[in-house]
């Protein structure tokens, strides 16, 4: 059957390609001649490939073998799970033979002669495809299922397979960019950890030996003292841990001017939160760049470093590292779900002895490896944006037709 809308035809998936459920489990072991065989679950499903680091088996009858058995080039996709990874498929390569599949995993076995299983991973995976398996899934609770005469009724762009080949190539080069990007950023995130576990083989003294004010707990207000006028104001949502933007999106407070002199961030401040849950309590912050005076919450401590001890990026990146978090775990005082640490704790902190020439060398190799993986991190996304948008050009158009 093919269909139209505007320009374009649509075929039914059950006139491109026969689909079939799988072997079911948890049956009563089987009688006579039977056989014990690898097979895919849901887990091995993954979105746009097969993952077959850890493959069951299970005993079958030898008559079924054939029924249920892959063949390279089949499309496998779960008929259902998460309601955002609903309909998640990919094509079989057939690294395992014989290999079969469970029943919550459609196989679909496409007529290659009108439809190139690629296409069709392809094409279930596109914001068109996953827009019907959202429309027609059942939804229960927080899983949701698509019924095999639904996956049959589906309509597929009806184009030439050359064309569907085509469209296949562009995205694959798009692709083997991708995987090119990933694997650098991987190797990025590897050499990060390394350059961070120099530090943690160096000898510690104190952080207050590095202290030249603090730490000072920050101002308490009542909530009738915040609105749309008054000074901004540093709470524990407004930085995450490491480099943050305080120039914006901060909560203001009404403050008397002796609060103001006394609470005000100076450049180069760091900010430790004090109370939080125990992953978060700790984090820190160097002050960066102001535009106006600005407070912190009493939630947070404030420290000053001497100059010619301690460079504040320095010190907001050895606070975020593991030595420190173990440090603070060790120390902190919990209450329901609440976690604490005070000046004490914050003094005895352990701190690298290296001098601030050492630090700033530091510095300038992690921010190497930093700008590298941003960089790449964005070109990433825009190769994802790219190819959604070939995808669905490519789809409305043909191969350039």
């Amino acid at each position: 059957m093919q269909t139209e809308r505007g320009e374009r035809q649509y075929r039914r998936l059950d006139s491109l390609a026969e689909v079939a459920g799988g072997v079911a489990l948890g049956g009563s072991a089987p009688s006579g001649s039977s056989v014990e065989l690898p097979y895919l679950r849901v887990a091995n499903v993954q979105d746009g490939h097969i993952s077959t680091a850890e493959v069951k088996t299970l005993r079958v009858p030898a008559a079924s073998v054939e029924r249920f058995r892959l063949n390279h080039g089949d499309v496998l996709l779960t008929e259902g799970g998460d309601f955002d990874k609903l309909g998640r498929g990919a094509v079989w390569d057939g690294r395992i033979d014989p290999c079969l599949h469970q029943n919550h995993v459609f196989r679909v076995r496409c007529f290659e002669a009108v439809l190139l299983p690629e296409f069709l991973a392809l094409y279930m995976a596109s914001p068109e495809g996953r827009a019907y398996f959202l429309r027609i899934a059942k939804q229960t609770t927080n899983l949701a299922t698509i019924s095999s005469s639904q996956l049959n009724a589906m309509p597929i762009p009806s184009l030439p397979v050359s064309d569907q080949r085509r469209i296949v190539e562009v995205i694959d080069a798009v692709s083997e960019q991708e995987r090119a990007l990933k694997a650098s950023i991987v190797k990025l995130d590897k050499l990060r950890s390394g350059v961070m576990a120099e530090l943690e083989g160096l000898e510690c003294g104190a952080f207050e030996d590095v202290l030249d004010f603090g730490p000072q707990n920050g101002i308490y207000k009542p909530a009738s003292s915040y609105g749309p006028e008054g000074t901004p104001i540093v709470r524990i949502d407004s930085f995450k841990g490491g480099p943050s933007d305080l120039t914006r999106n901060l909560l203001r407070v009404t403050l008397g001017k002796g609060e103001v002199d006394r609470y005000s961030l100076d450049v180069g401040d760091i900010l430790i939160n004090r109370v939080n849950t125990p992953d978060l309590v700790g984090k820190a912050t160097a002050v960066g760049k102001l535009v106006e005076p600005i407070v912190f919450e009493s939630n947070m401590m404030r420290c000053r470093v001497g100059a010619d001890r301690a460079v504040p990026s320095f010190v907001e990146t050895w606070l975020g590292s593991s030595p420190v978090k173990a440090h603070f775990r060790t120390r902190a005082k919990s209450a329901i779900s609440q976690a604490s640490i005070n000046g004490s704790d914050v003094r005895s902190c352990p701190f690298p002895r290296l001098d601030v020439p050492g630090q700033a060398e530091f510095l300038l190799r992690l921010a190497a490896v930093r700008d590298q993986h941003q960089l790449e991190a964005a070109e990433l996304a825009k190769l994802n944006d790219l190819k959604k948008g070939i995808v669905g050009d490519l789809l409305e158009g043909g191969a350039g037709r």
